[in-house]
């Protein structure tokens, strides 16, 4: 009798576990099902911005500068303009224009540039009204949030003494956060960090990502100069939680224009906004601290 009840369980059991396995499985392949395209873009991307970054100013400038440019067309498409014709127009060329005067080594004529690009890209927008399009506030926005970033990182290389230092440091930074967050926060779940903002991130990620950042932020200086301080702790926490802070404000973006991604430039990331969203945010707090330090000082000291 107790035989028969005990195999009667098990197959009991059995089809429960057949019946709730192949969900199971499947919500592990929904949950990773971007991850093959994150690892080939970023194969393919990081090992071209670490080159440019190493190789000197002339190199990374090039790349900011396509960079800059692609990041306008998205920020103008996404308000709903084009980049063919004004006041779209005017986003890119305002900051590529604020990048040229960053080159050339006057940052504070760069910024006022973005200023005034920002107030002329805002009247030209409000004289051509179009259906489905952002406020002209929106717009005129992009010249600021890309074109201040651009600035910074323009800053940051052109230190002879440090420079390459700096924005490796920053960069290992940003990457750090946005793969432990993104790792953490599919592996752990939990609850959401933001759900009215962004339903898929959690405060395991969130986590994740800070930790992740001061980790390889410690590392990192650790082998660029072998000597760190302890300040090191606050800087690559200070970033780690503006790049989150930079990905959580894109995600309010979207949402706000009712769009997944920026664009389809980058396989597995959307675009190129999508991607740099961290840097965008953290880059010009560490431009202000390496001018606080001043010239010649890592950003950890």
């Amino acid at each position: 009798m107790e035989a028969r009840v005990s195999r009667r369980a098990d197959r009991v059991a059995s089809r429960a576990v057949a019946a709730v396995s192949p969900a199971s499985a499947a919500g592990v392949r929904d949950r990773w099902r971007d991850l093959r395209k994150r690892v080939a873009s970023a194969v393919l991307l990081l090992p071209a911005a670490i080159l440019c970054i190493w190789l000197g100013a002339e190199a990374w400038t090039a790349l900011l500068a396509a960079a800059m440019a692609v990041l306008a067309w998205e920020w103008v498409r996404l308000c709903g303009f084009s980049t063919r014709r004004l006041p779209g127009m005017a986003v890119p060329l305002a900051v590529l224009a604020g990048g040229t005067f960053a080159v050339a080594g006057a940052h504070g004529a760069a910024l006022l540039l973005l200023l005034g690009g920002f107030v002329l890209v805002s009247g030209l927008a409000r004289r051509v009204p179009l259906t489905g399009a952002a406020p002209a506030t929106w717009l005129a926005f992009g010249v600021l949030y890309i074109g201040a970033a651009g600035v910074a990182l323009i800053y940051l290389r052109g230190d002879e003494a440090v420079g390459r230092g700096n924005v490796l440091f920053l960069f290992l930074v940003v990457w750090a956060s946005d793969i432990g967050a993104y790792l953490a926060g599919r592996t752990i779940g939990g609850p959401r960090l933001a759900p009215a903002i962004s339903p898929n991130k959690t405060w395991s990620g969130a986590m994740g990502g800070l930790l992740s950042a001061v980790a390889a932020g410690a590392a990192a200086a650790y082998v660029i100069h072998p000597a760190p301080s302890g300040h090191v702790f606050l800087v690559t926490a200070l970033l780690g939680l503006l790049t989150q802070a930079g990905d959580l404000f894109e995600s309010w973006i979207k949402r706000r224009f009712q769009v997944k991604d920026s664009s389809s430039l980058i396989p597995g990331h959307g675009g190129l906004l999508d991607r740099l969203d961290g840097v965008l945010a953290a880059a010009p707090a560490a431009a202000v601290l390496a001018l606080l330090l001043g010239r010649g000082v890592m950003l950890w000291h």
